[in-house]
């Protein structure tokens, strides 16, 4: 593994993904203008991001498949495609139908990156490197979000809905000859690529990649950290700040951009954390769980409207679970062979994006509901409405936590078979503390025992 040709690599991968991240986010910063565009409900706006995360989740475990079959690199091209036509469809997209078509393109093009970029880390990467590089791959993507709040939305709102989406296709393009020119696959003398598996032999590639518990593990942290990011960044983070918080637009960019500036400045600190502490990575998930639940009910519980300074700590809350869900493709990592990374990267994949597509369709859902019924006073988007329906994120986050208990037993239970015992947190940090208390007292006696 030579160290400059990885990081090359690393970095072809990572602008590909940043491109597909901004595909992904930009109709999040562009649901009003998508309202008025579509004259469409609430409900329907939704579905546009609905549609598009169940494509992209739904295509999570094939994806990871094709990955470990023909590599990362015809992949992460592929998607680039996808998504390239499906901005440009959606620019010229004046009915629902159209625009949900430019959508799923983007969601399935979408699909095939995240995947692909992640299994080149540890095939050009050293072992003791992947766990920060992974978190530095999200890191970096998150900028891709940033390309969404700012200067898609500066476009958007000046020049138009047709030359924004268009800017955004011909990002896509140049992240296709990127690719194709400079991308590869495997380091020089790494062993092929085994031969194409039959049906019969993907299948039971999958079946044991979900059968070890760590996959699962990983599944249950990415499915309860990421999502309510999602629907915050992708879809009624922007609609709740302007419309039910009364905050103008370039507030809200701003408050977008801390939401990426905090997901770049933590996602190191989580990776030399699960560098150091890889047997309490579950313990990290679910204190970040714990945050979004207490930051996302100072909000909702307040009889006003929230202040600017509380926003802003929700955003942050809310920004530590992207890099918090990077931690369950290091359980995927961990507990699986490298010929079935890129399955078992899929799986665990498929958590958060399902847990996001369920959360935006139901609040949209009450939303229109709230609206219908009168209880909104005719306002769509009004405070009180919101806080009914953003109040959904919870019933996701306890039942997330609860799996990740049950299977985080099964995996103490499999590692205690092969002779790794993960004794309780408290046990441990009384041990760590008994340790330090026992070295200082080392320390105290060689120092008076060194003196005349």
């Amino acid at each position: 593994m030579n160290a400059p040709r990885a990081w090359l690599i690393w970095t072809i991968g990572v602008l590909a993904y940043l491109v597909a991240v901004a595909q992904r986010t930009s109709f999040g910063v562009s649901g009003l203008e998508a309202t008025e565009r579509f004259h469409a409900s609430a409900a329907a706006i939704s579905f546009f991001t609905v549609l598009q995360l169940l494509v992209y989740a739904g295509l999570q475990i094939p994806v990871g498949l094709l990955v470990d079959r023909f590599g990362s690199r015809a992949m992460i091209a592929s998607g680039a495609v996808l998504m390239g036509l499906g901005q440009l469809q959606l620019a010229y997209a004046d009915a629902v139908p159209a625009g949900v078509l430019g959508r799923v393109l983007v969601g399935a093009g979408d699909a095939m990156t995240f995947v692909s970029v992640i299994r080149l880390v540890p095939i050009w990467f050293a072992p003791a490197r992947v766990p920060l590089v992974t978190q530095l791959t999200g890191m970096s993507g998150q900028l891709g979000q940033l390309i969404s709040v700012v200067p898609f939305a500066l476009v958007l709102h000046s020049a138009g809905w047709n030359t924004a989406f268009l800017a955004l296709s011909s990002l896509s393009a140049l992240a296709v000859v990127l690719v194709l020119a400079l991308l590869r696959d495997v380091p020089p003398g790494h062993p092929p690529r085994e031969n194409a598996q039959g049906l019969r032999a993907t299948g039971v590639t999958l079946a044991r990649a979900w059968k070890q518990p760590g996959t699962r593990l990983g599944l249950w942290c990415h499915f309860t950290v990421q999502f309510s990011g999602n629907v915050f960044a992708m879809s009624w983070g922007y609609p709740f700040l302007v419309s039910a918080q009364g905050l103008n637009p370039a507030t809200v960019s701003a408050l977008m951009g801390l939401f990426v500036v905090t997901s770049i400045l933590v996602g190191p600190l989580f990776g030399t954390f699960v560098a150091r502490h890889p047997m309490r990575r579950s313990a990290m998930v679910l204190l970040i769980t714990a945050a979004t639940a207490l930051a996302w009910a100072a909000v909702l519980l307040l009889p006003s409207k929230a202040p600017l300074w509380l926003l802003a700590l929700l955003v942050i809350a809310l920004a530590i679970g992207g890099p918090g869900s990077m931690i369950g493709f290091d359980f995927a990592r961990t507990f699986n062979p490298s010929h079935r990374i890129g399955t078992a990267t899929g799986i665990v994949n498929v958590g958060g994006f399902v847990a996001a597509l369920l959360t935006i369709y139901l609040v949209g859902l009450i939303l229109d509901i709230l609206h219908t019924s009168g209880f909104s006073g005719g306002e769509l988007y009004g405070l009180a409405s919101f806080r009914i329906a953003l109040s959904v994120q919870f019933l996701f986050l306890l039942v997330g936590t609860v799996l990740i208990l049950m299977t985080r037993r099964k995996v103490r239970r499999q590692m205690a078979a092969q002779g790794v015992h993960v004794p309780p947190l408290l046990v441990s940090l009384a041990n760590q503390r008994r340790r330090r208390v026992e070295l200082r007292r080392e320390r105290l006696a060689k120092q008076r025992s060194s003196t005349p």
